[in-house]
């Protein structure tokens, strides 16, 4: 090893455990029994389970605990960034292990065990009590400073500075919010800290995050399942750990060029003629108008009742395609919104059921339960088949003529606990479904129409959504200056 590298080495663990002296150790009956270094990555066995730090650049490292009982599931519903290779240093001595890729450097104390982060020297954060588990969470926990600000978390009304909140990591609408809102429909397990770091908990199942609630300077991921994964991402300016996060999870695509023109859109375009008759006044105003959106009324008469028809309306759009066509002439794109709930009484319902579209009960049969709407069932968007028979909805639409897509009640609004998936159950998809939605759009675009880009909005996501091309909007709010005044701050 060379002098500089050795130098190098001491700085960081230097730095790293004067961060460690001075915050609470981990959990004390955790103790390490081996560590193997191998090209990539670091394993460190514990008499609990093992620890897998793995770099993905100079300015990202993954940190996993596998408890005993578990495997590890390698699988990330938002990273896409492959490993790259990395510079690697290490070092054990018998009471410390220092390892360091790139320009992250992770100390770990032995006894008591203690893991610790730090960014070209200069201390980022520590976990408290690392893993532990009680009856219904699963925990990850963090050692914050007293004077930090956390910034992020999703969708949320609290301002920027988001510590002293406990936030909820469960997609769900709040209508009519105003100044305030914890819960909204687009968590996210992100975080960034006033201290230059990001810190992203990779898993899709539903919890909590706890932002130093109980003023005791921690930070805590608590959820009910799965992934033990988190990724500290750092930089040396706010551009640079933003560029590293979507580095790590996908970066947004271009949208199409329409889309960032005027738009006409209500609750709700009855008819044709209503609609062409607002379309005329726009031009009789002399507004421009790029495109109209088409909320519940196409496919359906009346508000509940009809969700899940999935078609329009022969006798309110007798000639869908000709309307269509002749707005597009006009330069005036057709948006659509769609639902992925299938009422009993709607015209798909009888077709879903027999084709195996719907979540079921663990008996295996569709699941439905009463909503606003409507008694209905629930796409299983996390199945082949159902992907495939919304698929070719979508796209018979597309072949009309329809250019853009609004997924609306995606996260999902109404998701019971004992509702299940092809791939898990409602509380341990919840938060991906919208994301889930989202994909299968996307996919379908490159598939069958490579050369054109999608318009994707929904209200509902989850991190790495935005490589999709989903334009999240902020769910329905109040005409109001308290809805306004959060947007300001």
């Amino acid at each position: 090893m060379k002098k500089t590298t050795l130098v190098k080495l001491n700085i960081f663990a230097a730095a790293v455990f004067a961060l460690a002296s001075t915050v609470q150790a981990q959990n004390s009956a955790r103790t390490i029994v081996s560590v193997n270094k191998q090209a990539d990555h670091l394993e460190i066995k514990t008499n609990d389970g093992h620890y897998i730090l793995k770099p993905y650049s100079d300015k990202i490292i993954e940190t996993s605990f596998i408890p005993a009982a578990e495997k590890f599931n390698p699988a990330s519903h938002a990273v896409v960034l492959l490993p790259a290779r990395v510079k690697t240093s290490f070092k054990e001595t018998a009471s410390s292990i220092q390892y360091i890729a790139g320009d992250i450097s992770v100390s770990i104390s032995k006894s008591p065990l203690q893991i610790a982060y730090a960014y070209k020297g200069k201390p980022l954060l520590s976990e408290r009590n690392g893993y532990s588990k009680t009856a219904d969470t699963e925990m990850l926990d963090f050692n914050l400073d007293a004077s930090e600000a956390l910034y992020g978390g999703g969708a949320r009304a609290l301002g920027m500075n988001r510590r002293g909140n406990r936030l909820p990591l469960y997609n769900k609408a709040h209508y009519g919010y105003e100044e305030r809102s914890e819960q909204m429909n687009f968590a996210m397990p992100l975080v960034f800290s006033s201290k230059m770091y990001g810190l992203h908990f990779d898993n899709a199942a539903i919890g909590q995050l706890d932002l130093d609630s109980k003023k005791n300077n921690a930070l805590a991921y608590e959820t009910i399942s799965g992934r033990k994964t988190y990724q500290v991402i750092a930089g040396d300016s706010w551009a640079d750990i933003v560029s590293n996060y979507t580095s790590l999870t996908g970066r947004q695509p271009l949208p199409p060029r329409w889309t960032f023109g005027n738009f006409a859109s209500r609750f709700g375009y009855h008819n044709e003629a209503e609609a062409r008759n607002i379309l005329d006044k726009f031009r009789a105003e002399k507004i421009p108008v790029d495109a109209i959106i088409f909320d519940l009324y196409w496919f359906g008469k009346d508000i509940k009742g009809t969700m899940g028809n999935l078609e329009f309306d022969k006798d309110s759009f007798p000639n869908p395609k000709g309307m269509i066509a002749d707005f597009a002439r006009q330069g005036i794109k057709t948006v659509l919104i769609t639902e992925p709930f299938i009422l009993t009484t709607s015209k798909k319902w009888q077709e879903a059921v027999d084709k195996n579209v719907l979540a079921t009960d663990k008996q295996g049969k569709p699941f439905t339960y009463d909503f606003y709407f409507g008694n209905t069932g629930l796409i299983d968007i996390f199945n082949p088949p159902a992907q495939d028979w919304f698929w070719a909805i979508y796209k018979d639409l597309k072949n009309m003529g329809v250019a853009g897509w609004w997924g609306d009640l995606g996260e999902p609004e109404v998701h019971p606990s004992a509702l299940q998936h092809k791939t898990g159950s409602a509380d341990e998809l919840h938060n991906i479904y919208g994301h889930q939605w989202a994909r299968l759009i996307a996919d379908g675009y490159k598939k069958d129409y490579p050369n054109q880009r999608p318009f994707i909005l929904m209200r509902s996501g989850y991190s790495g959504s935005q490589r999709l091309g989903m334009i999240p909007w902020s769910g329905d709010v109040n005409r109001s200056w308290g809805d306004c005044a959060h947007n300001l701050k």
